[in-house]
């Protein structure tokens, strides 16, 4: 059974319709499900307003990494922390493969470049962690170019947060079989098969060997000073909502809570890495 128009003549309030849901066995769940979803976001990107404003204010400088197997959540998540933002003190990188000439220099110099200046938060859609992961996994480095970029990135790291560069790195984790559904539903919707590639099926043929990278990463280049944040994402909203949580989580800014929406980011969903964290794309 539906609504009809005569059942919204009766109802007034957001608990009228419930109640009348309730009476008349409509389903109803996914609705309040969506709605709560919209109601939390709304409250923390207004919380996340009231940081840029200070960040701004303390020229403080942000760099937040967005790392994950492909169809992970990355992009949808990027969005939602970035849509109400000034985009003056605010921008996302995704860099392209690099040219010849960037070939040829030191690995970390094109994303010193685009490293956020005082006062700006930078949402990193992938970032030099491409050579970690996904670069041996498809053969696009050598082993020789791995090896000092795991030596190196610690340092890197390191040097960045004495210079007060504030660092959140996080891993997307997803199931291998919610990553087939969601490539299956990218190649359904013509407007999302722009997101699917070759590389993608490979993601699944060589599930275990990005397994294998992943770890090798988490074990070399998580730091005190510089951890990994694991989010899991197999189910979207929820993963946004928390990784935005544990991010405001960091900061006392001013008009901190005045939403009243709690930020304190839910240790089912969002943990810091160690070696016994269970995890789901493993």
């Amino acid at each position: 059974m539906n609504f009809t128009a005569d059942h919204f003549k009766k109802v007034k309030t957001r608990n009228d319709l419930i109640n009348l849901a309730k009476e008349n066995n409509i389903p109803i769940d996914k609705t309040l499900s969506k709605l709560k979803y919209e109601a939390e976001l709304v409250d923390l990107q207004a919380e996340f307003v009231n940081l840029q404003k200070w960040l701004d204010q303390k020229k403080m400088r942000v760099a937040v990494i967005f790392e994950g197997r492909d169809a992970a959540g990355k992009g949808g998540a990027i969005k939602r922390f970035k849509e109400h933002l000034n985009p003056r003190t605010s921008r996302v990188v995704a860099l392209t493969k690099p040219t010849e000439v960037e070939k040829g220099q030191w690995y970390f110099r094109r994303y010193i470049k685009v490293l956020p200046n005082p006062g700006e938060i930078v949402f990193f859609d992938r970032s030099w962690y491409n050579r970690a992961v996904v670069e041996p996994v498809m053969d696009f480095c050598s082993k020789g170019e791995y090896k000092k970029f795991i030596m190196q990135v610690p340092e890197f790291e390191h040097l960045l947060y004495e210079d007060n560069l504030k660092i959140i790195k996080f891993w997307f984790s997803i199931s291998k079989d919610e990553q087939k559904k969601r490539f299956d539903a990218r190649l359904s919707n013509p407007l999302k098969k722009w997101k699917f590639s070759p590389v993608d099926v490979k993601g699944q043929e060589l599930w275990e060997k990005y397994t294998y990278y992943k770890e090798q990463m988490f074990s070399k280049t998580h730091t005190n000073f510089c951890p990994w944040i694991i989010v899991k994402t197999n189910d979207k909203k929820q993963a946004r909502l928390e990784s935005m949580r544990y991010v405001l989580s960091q900061f006392d800014y001013d008009g901190k809570g005045e939403s009243k929406i709690s930020l304190l980011p839910d240790p089912n969903i969002i943990m810091r890495y160690h070696r016994s964290a269970i995890q789901i794309d493993m």
